[in-house]
């Protein structure tokens, strides 16, 4: 099967669902929330500053980074979710770019380089090769740019029957779409473990220069089965506020479920 295609069709056929869900709470979204999370908050200063947002999905993400002051411009393989997103920054007023293609086509696709490259929750598993993603990031940086990433943790897909290390086979999966939702209808979709080792190395080799890794004990969705959530003051440039965290134990012990990773593109 051809996984473009194949990731592509399940992609386009969520959206609809995804618009309407409480998950993505778009309503809100419009209403002036943001859809960003306390890891990328805490980590990001986009002020000002130019961002390309890979896998942005329908655009919450990329838009509420507009909000915060950067020029954004958002790239996504559905071009029914790109469809979505550019009809969300009219409706929100806001100035973004929001183009359809595959983040191995970015570099031709793509005009410029930027000062931040960005990506989140969900997104690698769907990219068979690490090194080829890393290069595009490297490709798109201003040398001295900063690339910055929030991650699933890689570990907690064990839990439900995944392999942490790569293979070159995918995993292909028929299921529901993961919003509160979800009808019995399900899609195809292909994607590929990547371990920690995985993600670093290949940004090395990309020639970004790591300046931090972290891993969390928490997600900020309840997207797993099993998660207990919990409430927390978190304090932000933008104010303090409670925020709603899921963890799980194994054993009395906290599993890590999310990571991030920051670096530079060397000069």
């Amino acid at each position: 099967m051809d996984y473009l295609s194949v990731n592509q069709q399940g992609w386009d056929r969520r959206v609809q669902t995804h618009v309407t869900s409480d998950f993505y709470d778009v309503a809100g979204f419009l209403a002036g929330n943001s859809s960003l999370q306390e890891i990328e908050l805490a980590a990001l200063n986009v002020e000002g500053k130019s961002l390309l947002h890979l896998q942005c999905h329908f655009g919450l993400d990329t838009l509420s980074w507009a909000r915060l002051g950067a020029k954004v411009t958002g790239v996504d393989l559905s071009g029914a979710a790109i469809e979505q997103a550019k009809l969300l920054a009219t409706q929100a007023k806001l100035d973004a770019d929001f183009i359809c293609t595959d983040v191995y086509q970015v570099t031709k696709q793509v005009a410029g380089q930027f000062d931040i490259v960005f990506t989140s929750y969900g997104a690698i598993v769907w990219l068979p090769d690490l090194n080829k993603w890393a290069q595009t990031i490297a490709s798109k940086l201003k040398t001295g740019g900063q690339f910055y990433m929030v991650e699933f943790h890689p570990a907690q897909a064990v839990f439900d029957g995944y392999s942490y290390f790569h293979q070159d086979e995918p995993d292909v999966d028929d299921e529901p779409t993961y919003t509160e939702n979800a009808g019995d209808e399900t899609e195809t979709f292909m994607s590929w473990p990547h371990s920690l080792a995985d993600v670093i190395n290949a940004l090395i080799r990309a020639g970004i220069e790591i300046d931090s890794f972290n891993e969390f004990d928490f997600s900020p969705y309840n997207c797993f089965d099993g998660l207990t959530e919990e409430t927390v003051e978190v304090t932000l440039a933008q104010g303090t506020a409670p925020r709603s965290r899921y963890f799980v134990e194994q054993q009395g012990q906290r599993l890590p479920l999310t990571y991030a990773i920051s670096g530079y593109k060397k000069a």
